[in-house]
C-alpha cells in the first residue's frame, strides 16, 4: 500500500492496524493521497525564501486536498447529563474527507514547532475513541529531507555564488545580527560562506525542535495517539527541485523579509 511513495523514497508508516482498515474500508482514500502526494515538489527557493512555517508548496498540496474535498473541519464534542451541557471541547483538524464506511482526518505539519505533533496525535486519539475518525493521517519532513537540507541550502548558495551577508540581503532574507555573528564565526574557523551560512540557516530555521520524522516516530513509538490507527507519511529529498523559482519572489510572498 501507497508503493508509488515508497518507490519515490517517501517514509510510510502504518500503526494500530491502520493499513488493514485503509485496504478494507478506503481503498479511495489511498489512491487519492497517493496521486495527491505523489505529486509533490518544493523549489529550494521557496524553501529558503518562506518567511512562516509553510512554503508555498505545502500551501499548493493543502489546496490539492481541498480540490479533492479534503477540508477543514471543527469537531464539537459535548457531553451532557440529563440535558444539561456539562461539557464541551472542540478540535480543529485541517484536511478532513468522510467516505461511504468512516472519516479520515489528515494534518500537514511542514515546519512548526514539534509539540504540534503532541497536539495532532491527541487530538485524533480522543476523536477515534469518540467515533469520530477511523485514521488519522500525519504528513511531515521526512528523515531523508531533514538530513539534506543543510547540502541541499549549500548547493543553493554556491550556485548563486553567495559570499557575505549583503549577498543574502539582496535575496530580501534578512539575517539576524546573532545570525550574522555565527555565520562571520564559521567563517574566521575555515568554512566557505555557502557553508557557514546554510548550517545557521538551517540549524535556526528547521533545527531539531521543528517538526520533522524523528520527532514524530519518537511520539508514536511511545505511545502517544495510541490506539488511534495512524499513517505517518514523511517526505523525502526527491521533492526539493532546483532552477524552478525565484527565492526573492518567495520572500516577497512571505511578507518581505525572512530570517536567513
Amino acid at each position: 500500500m501507497l508503493e508509488s511513495l515508497t518507490a519515490k523514497g517517501f517514509e510510510v508508516e502504518f500503526h494500530s492496524h491502520a493499513k488493514a482498515i485503509l485496504e478494507v474500508d478506503f481503498p479511495e482514500a489511498v489512491e487519492e493521497l497517493e496521486a495527491v502526494l505523489s505529486a509533490i515538489a518544493i523549489p529550494i527557493e521557496e524553501i529558503i525564501g518562506s518567511g512562516g512555517g509553510e512554503t508555498q508548496a505545502t500551501q499548493r498540496l493543502r489546496r490539492a486536498l481541498a480540490a479533492r474535498g479534503w477540508t477543514k473541519m471543527n469537531f464539537l464534542v459535548e457531553k451532557r447529563i440529563n440535558g444539561k451541557e456539562r461539557e464541551a471541547i472542540s478540535h480543529e483538524i485541517d484536511h478532513v474527507k468522510e467516505f461511504e464506511r468512516g472519516v479520515i482526518a489528515l494534518e500537514i505539519e511542514w515546519n512548526n514547532k514539534d509539540p504540534f505533533f503532541d497536539r495532532d496525535l491527541e487530538n485524533y486519539k480522543r476523536l477515534h475513541a469518540d467515533g469520530a475518525i477511523s485514521v488519522g493521517v500525519i504528513v511531515t519532513r521526512g528523515a531523508s529531507l531533514q538530513a539534506a537540507l543543510p547540502r541541499l541550502v549549500r548547493t543553493f548558495a554556491e550556485g548563486k555564488g553567495l559570499a557575505s551577508i549583503d549577498d543574502v540581503r539582496a535575496l530580501k532574507l534578512n539575517p539576524t545580527p546573532r545570525q550574522q555573528k555565527d555565520v562571520l564565526r564559521r567563517v574566521d574557523g575555515g568554512a566557505t560562506f555557502p557553508a557557514a551560512w546554510s548550517a545557521v540557516f538551517c540549524a535556526d530555521k528547521y533545527g531539531a525542535a521543528t517538526t520533522h520524522w524523528r520527532k514524530l516516530e519518537d511520539r508514536v513509538h511511545r505511545g502517544v495517539g495510541n490506539p488511534c490507527p495512524l499513517v505517518l507519511v514523511g517526505m523525502p529529498e526527491s521533492i526539493v527541485t532546483f532552477g524552478t523559482a525565484d527565492v526573492t519572489e518567495a520572500a516577497e510572498e512571505a511578507g518581505g523579509e525572512t530570517e536567513g
